[in-house]
Parts: C-alpha cells; structure tokens; sequence
C-alpha cells in the first residue's frame, strides 16, 4: 500500500513571509512585521482581549487568517512570492481588510431560508460578524488552514439561501390577498404555498393562508380538475425570470414528492390534507379557522 500524500497548506501570510529569506529588498521584513503588529492590536481590543496574553494570542491567529484570506482572494491561482509582492507593495492592512470585507458581506448574507426579526437587529449582526470572523480566520501561522475554502463553500450555501429568501419576498409581497409583511420568514413555507395553490389555475399567488381557504381550494381542484403543469406555468410566467431556477427546482421537487398534491384528488380526509400542509408552509400557514 502507498503511503498517504500529505500536502501543507499553510496559511497564505505564513507561505509568503517564508518567501522573505531570499528577498532582497530592503526593510520589507521590518514594515511588514510592523504592520503586522499594528493589526493585531487592532483585532485584540475590537475582538478579542488586549489585556490577556489570551486574547493577544487569539488576536494574532484572526490577523493571520484575515491577512490570508485577503490574499487568498485576490491572488487565488498565483504562488507565495506573488502574495508577498503585494504585501510589500500594498500593505499588509490591505490585504486584511479585503479578508475583512469579504466576512462582512458573508455575515449579510441570509444563513438559510428562516429569517426572523433578529437577523435584522443590528447588535445580533455586529455578534454574528464577529463570530464569522473568528470562525474562518482564526488560524494558527504553522499549521494546515483552509480558510478560505470554507469561506467560498459558506458563500455558496448562503447565496443559494439568499435566491430563496428572494423569491419568498416576491411572493410575499405579491400575495392575491394583500401583502404579507410579517417580520419572521420561513422562505421554503411560502414556496411551498404558492406552488400547492397554483395547480387551481387563474394565475393567483398564495404565499399565506387559512383552513377555511384551503378547504375551499381542495374542493376546486376535485371538482375542477385543473391541470397542474397549466397552473405552475402561469405561475412561472408570473414571477419575475430572475427567480425562475428556484421556483423551477421546487416546482420539479414538488411534482415528484408533495403528499398534498399526490393526495388532493383522491379520498383522502379534509383533516389529514391540512396536517400534511403544515409540514410544507410551517409558520405561514395561519392557524386560526376563518
């Protein structure tokens, strides 16, 4: 059997500053470690502790992967003495903030598709930025990080998260009832409403109802007999194209999957139908009988 391949991958700012033995510029050593010095007692008294060898040391460790993760970004597909040409070209404060940013967009981002009132108050988000930033940038200089990589996986989830949140705002506002403006959102809820409700065909957008609603809609679609695909091809051409891949995904996960859909035409109890919908719309599905 061969032996594993260990590869070291560093932090960015480590590899470079190992470029330096062979540098022959002058003072690139001293005003970078100066530099350096003067991040960190930045991030110790803004995130950590400047009073405790502690917090210095976790200081220390957040600017060394901040540092990375801005070089990381700015020069992904090129080598170690690349990173250390921009570092003493440009500063080491550059490269830091341009990790920094890249965390402070990432924390706006929505975490999934529930968003409540709170994601909106500005002390939660100052507590989440900070722990985002010590999440993907605290990285020990001599050993293996991969800070970035995750920072590009979370930036992927969350983005995917923020198409949905999206097309749930649209529906909400769009709403044949009226605009739902509640604080809390649970994005794959009014998804799954729309979807459900637009197989009755007209070309309505449901994204909040009742029992009594949704009795009245059961009973339509038996009588009727609607064809589903007409209904969310109407409800397609309602939205705008932009939110097009999301709707198109749940719409083609629904089709295969939905119990209310599969069972709506049948037999099956008013009570149950209902039960089942609630494990679809959750939280926007309004609990009162009207």
């Amino acid at each position: 059997m061969l032996p594993a391949i260990v590869v070291e991958t560093l932090p960015r700012l480590t590899r470079a500053i190992k470029q330096l033995a062979t540098d022959p510029r002058p003072d690139a050593a001293l005003n970078l470690a100066d530099e350096l010095t003067g991040i960190t007692a930045m991030v110790a008294e803004k995130f950590t502790n400047d009073r405790t060898a502690d917090g210095i040391q976790k200081a220390l460790q957040l600017t060394v992967g901040g540092v990375s993760l801005g070089l990381d970004s700015v020069l992904l597909h090129e080598g170690d003495q690349a990173a250390l040409d921009f570092l003493v070209e440009h500063g080491a404060e550059h490269a830091f903030q341009a990790g920094f940013r890249l965390i402070r967009e990432l924390s706006a981002l929505p975490e999934d598709a529930l968003v409540g009132e709170y994601d909106q108050d500005p002390v939660y988000a100052q507590r989440r930025l900070r722990e985002l930033f010590i999440d993907i940038c605290q990285a020990d200089p001599n050993q293996n990080w991969s800070g970035y990589e995750r920072y590009a996986q979370q930036l992927k989830q969350r983005k995917e998260a923020q198409a949905i949140v999206r097309l749930a705002g649209w529906l909400r506002r769009h709403n044949s009832e009226g605009p739902v403006s509640d604080a809390d959102l649970n994005a794959e809820g009014v998804i799954a409403l729309a979807i459900i409700f637009a197989v009755e065909g007209g070309g309505r957008v449901v994204a909040r109802t009742g029992q009594k609603e949704f009795e009245r809609f059961v009973k339509s679609v038996r009588k009727n007999k609607p064809d589903f695909e007409e209904g969310w091809a109407a409800l397609v051409a309602a939205v705008p194209v932009q939110h097009h891949p999301v709707l198109l995904d749940r719409i083609a996960s629904y089709r295969n999957s939905c119990t209310v859909l599969q069972h709506i035409r049948g037999r099956t109890a008013m009570k149950t139908l209902f039960s089942e919908l609630e494990n679809y719309a959750g939280s926007e599905l309004d609990a009162d009988y009207a």
